[in-house]
Order: C-alpha cells, then structure tokens, then sequence
C-alpha cells in the first residue's frame, strides 16, 4: 500500500491534569521530537567504503544539526530522532559495514567524543552528535549501528557470530554537554539481517537534571515485555523511543498505538518516527498520562519532515504501574483551537449510558448473529451493531467484550458499517505475541466480510462505553477517528479482576477505531 500523505498536528490535555504550570521548578520540562524525512542510500544492499557511508550520513546528520537548533530555540531540554534516521534501512549485514562504528559502554568508560574526539578511532558520527548536543545546550537522543567485538568466550545460548563480532541497532544519548551517558541495544528485530539481537535483554536508563529518570527502548520492543514492561515495572515513568514503525490499520498505527502504551502503563512516552510514504511510515508524539502532542500524515501532504515540542510533567517514580483512573478531560484540536469540555463523572457500573441514554438500556438482541473475520492477520469474532444504539456482546475464547453505544445520525445519510470483535490468542504474523483484544471498528465496506480490513477515515460519530475482563492487567487503550486524530478516552478505569473500561462521548471526528489492546506477555513463549 502506498500512502502520499493531510497534514495533522494535534494536541490534547485533561484539564485536571498537575504539574503542567512553569511555576514549580523542576515539575515539567520541554521534550522535542523529529519526525524524519531521511535521505535514504539507494542501493542498499551494496557495500559502501567508509568515506562513502559518511558522505551519505552527513546529509541525516546536517538535518539533524538544523532541526537541534529549531528545537533549542523553543526551550527543549530534551530531542529525540527516529530508528535508523542516520543511515536508512534494507541493508545486509555485509553492506552496512560502512556506516558501523564502535559505541564504547558508558557504564565503563567516560567519555565526550566532542571534546575528545582523538580516543576512539572511527567515531566521526558519535562525534557530530555529541557536539550537537553540547552547542544546543540538550541532551540529544540519536540511533545508530554499533559493532561490538565478541568477548573471549560466549555462552552457547549467545554464540558469536561466525564474523567474530556483534552490529546492534543502537539507541545512544548524550548530556547537553556532548558527553555520551546511555547507550542501548535493540532487543526485538523486525526483519533486520543487519543486526543481532544482544545477548542478554538489556534495561537502560539514564538520568537527568530536569525530569530525573527516562528509558531506553526501540520501534518493536514496545510489543514485548523486555525490555519495556520491565522498566515501567522499575518505576521508569518516562521513556524514549526511537522508531521506524510501519503503519497497520485498525488496531497498530502509530500514533494509536503509542497514546494506548502511554495511557495503559502511565508513562510518558516521547515517540520518533520516520517519514517515508512509500513503506506508510508517518506518525510521531509527545504523550503523557493525561496530554498528547503528536502528527500523522495523511494522503496528499508533501513528503517532509515534522518537529513537535511541548511542555510535559514530571511524573512521579512512585506512581508507577498499569492501574489508573482517568476522568475529566478537555480536547483541543489545535487546527480549530476549540475546546469542548467533557462529563466529569467516572462510571463504574454496567448502565453507565443508560442514565444519559435510557434507550441503550434494552437487552442484547437474541438474533445477533456472530461471525469470523481475519483483523491484523488474527480470526476475531465479530458482531454488527445493526442499529444506532443498543447494547452488544462478543466473546472468544475466556475473553468477553461488551459495548454499550449510541451513533450519530450522518449528514446526507452516508451509510457506515460497525463491529465489535474479540481476538484472544497468539499472533503469528511478523512476530510473535499473545493477545486479548476488545476492539470497535469501521468495515471497509457495508458487507460483513469487510470488517477488520484498513479503513483511515469515518463520519459516524459515536458515544460509547467498551469493556472487556482480560486475563492480563497489561491492556492498552485508544481511539482512533477519521483521518489519523487521537482522542483522549473521557473515562478509562482498571480494576483488580482484569475488569477495563473505557467510556467516552462528544467525538470531534467520525469513528475508526476504539480498542483494548490486552498483552498477554506470560503466554508469548508457549
């Protein structure tokens, strides 16, 4: 599929949420992402001399220096760029030999490759960022390709490979002073012949001056427990993540997907993507517990590149954990700068629509019929709504969901077919992961065969309450509307018995997708 991309930056916060003024030191600080529009290599596959790859890096690297100093300008303390924004991607292991340089480990060694330059051979790329950070006074978050020499001896779990060393898809970071303080080493590949996975999962952190701790991780591994899950379980509440995601609707598009991990394990997450149309890369945010600054591109925009900064919270490391209680929220779509204030009452009980909606309170119809359908490449049942409002069931497997909903009448009587589905069960398709999943969704078409495939834009508005029991308290949430918006769930609580529900109301754009993306991380290896 081919997307040539309408422009959308939106934004959106919950108006209870605190620490958001400037007047207490130290409570918020200013993040800037990039998405990339980078210069790729043409010929991938073919070895480049040094010089050559250099050459090539230098025209990411000046976009880079550009973008750093339009980010300082507007008080970032912290930039993050994309997964492989540097170099590119397709390489073998062979051919991106060129662009390899050898990340020394900040646990063991101190080092400013700015200030010197002269200690490690090969380093001109490491050297460049580190002196971006230290002229625009920011600490700066790049990604790489590392080549690390195999110890002595390896585990025979951890073999060296038959070249005699290791190349990982990097993560590095350094302090606004250009010294280099993290680096981190890709756990989960996505079809990457260039890379190794590291022997061991590693957790990185590091720390800083203005919001304390943030985390490492990159693009596939925010599918997986490590090492993601593992740092927000650490108390990590703030984490970085440099990707190159390629869009899937309904259920992984990128900017749905990083408000839903925001939002279900309550951290912020400060998410760069790359910009390449043709493999439908797009999609980048700043997202907290309780705001979202973030872009999409949409058919028809120029191909090009998209710094976002906002002002963001620091949160607390005690606060750490998936459990939260979301309500009372404003939504702001800063192309109208309108706002419109939501409910402030939190329903925790299975009529919650009934009181503004005394019609939805009927039972389930008996001649609801369910069907199978593949989505994402799973077979979920489905269920239609086959009415503008009413009350539905549908299970699978232990996995039950229930929605409760009330569409809008169209303009112009635009026909558009729902449906409620259930997946629980492994994912096999390009990776490997357990799921539950609850998910409301625009078919394609107005035939029941269409349910699950893509669909980017929608004019049925709807209010709704989804709600499903999982057997994992890792679920993650969102809502999708037309034309790649995020909106913020009016309601969101987690209970101890697996019990999510999300409510929400007053939609500013049609429905695409609303959805409880639950993690089953205990069943991936069975």
């Amino acid at each position: 599929m081919h997307l040539s991309v309408a422009l959308y930056v939106g934004f959106y916060v919950l108006t209870s949420a605190a620490g958001l003024t400037e007047s207490a030191p130290g409570s918020s600080y200013v993040a800037a992402v990039y998405e990339h529009n980078l210069v790729l290599n043409p010929e991938p596959q073919v070895p480049l001399s040094r010089p050559e790859a250099l050459r090539h890096v230098e025209k990411n690297l000046q976009i880079y220096e550009e973008q750093s100093e339009r980010a300082a300008r507007q008080g970032a303390q912290i930039l993050v760029f994309p997964e492989d924004g540097l170099q590119g991607f397709n390489f073998s292991r062979l051919s991106i030999s060129g662009y390899l340089e050898t990340i020394p480990d900040p646990q063991q060694e101190n080092w400013n490759p700015c200030t010197e330059p002269g200690r490690h051979n090969n380093t001109e790329i490491l050297q460049r960022l580190s002196c971006m950070a230290r002229r625009y006074n920011l600490y700066l978050v790049a990604n790489m390709a590392d080549l690390q020499p195999c110890p002595l001896s390896t585990s025979p779990s951890s073999p060296c490979p038959p070249d005699g060393h290791w190349q990982f898809n990097t993560n590095v970071v350094f302090r606004s002073d250009g010294q280099l303080v993290a680096r981190y080493h890709k756990q989960n590949l996505y079809f990457e012949d260039a890379f190794d996975s590291p022997p061991q999962p590693e957790i990185i952190t590091f720390e800083t001056p203005f919001a304390g701790t943030f985390g490492l991780l990159i693009c596939f591994d925010i599918l997986f427990k490590e090492p993601t899950v593992t740092l927000v379980e650490r108390g990590v509440r703030q984490l970085i993540y440099p990707t190159a995601w390629m869009n899937q609707l309904p259920l992984l598009d990128s900017i749905q997907f990083q408000q839903a991990f925001s939002l279900g394990a309550n951290v912020t997450l400060l998410a760069s993507n790359l910009r390449h149309d043709y493999l439908i890369m797009t999609g980048s945010g700043i997202y907290t517990p309780f705001s979202a600054t973030f872009h999409h591109a949409n058919r028809g925009d120029p191909e090009e590149g998209r710094l976002l900064v906002a002002r963001v919270p620091v949160l607390d490391p005690l606060g750490a954990g998936p459990s939260v209680t979301q309500e009372e929220g404003a939504v702001r779509d800063e192309s109208t700068s309108s706002a419109a204030d939501t409910d402030s009452g939190c329903c925790h009980q299975d009529s919650c629509l009934d009181s503004s909606h005394p019609e939805t309170s009927s039972a389930v119809s008996p001649s609801s019929v369910t069907f199978n359908s593949s989505m994402m490449y799973d077979p979920f049942t489905f269920i239609l709504l086959n009415k503008t409002e009413g009350k539905l069931d549908v299970c699978q497997g232990p996995l039950c969901c229930h929605l409760q909903y009330r569409q809008s009448q169209q303009q112009g009587g635009t026909q558009e077919l729902y449906a409620l589905g259930a997946f629980a069960g492994t994912h096999t398709v390009n990776g490997r992961y357990a799921l539950q999943v609850c998910a409301l969704v625009r078919c394609a078409g107005l035939e029941s065969s269409s349910c699950g495939q893509e669909v980017e834009e929608a004019e049925t508005k709807m209010d709704f309450l989804l709600e499903g029991t999982f057997g994992t308290r890792h679920v993650y949430p969102s809502i999708l509307a037309s034309r790649h918006v995020l909106e913020q769930p009016e309601h969101l609580e987690k209970t101890a018995d697996g019990r999510v529900t999300m409510k929400h109301s007053n939609m500013t754009g049609g429905l695409v997708t609303a959805c409880l993306y639950g993690r089953m991380y205990q069943l991936d290896n069975e």
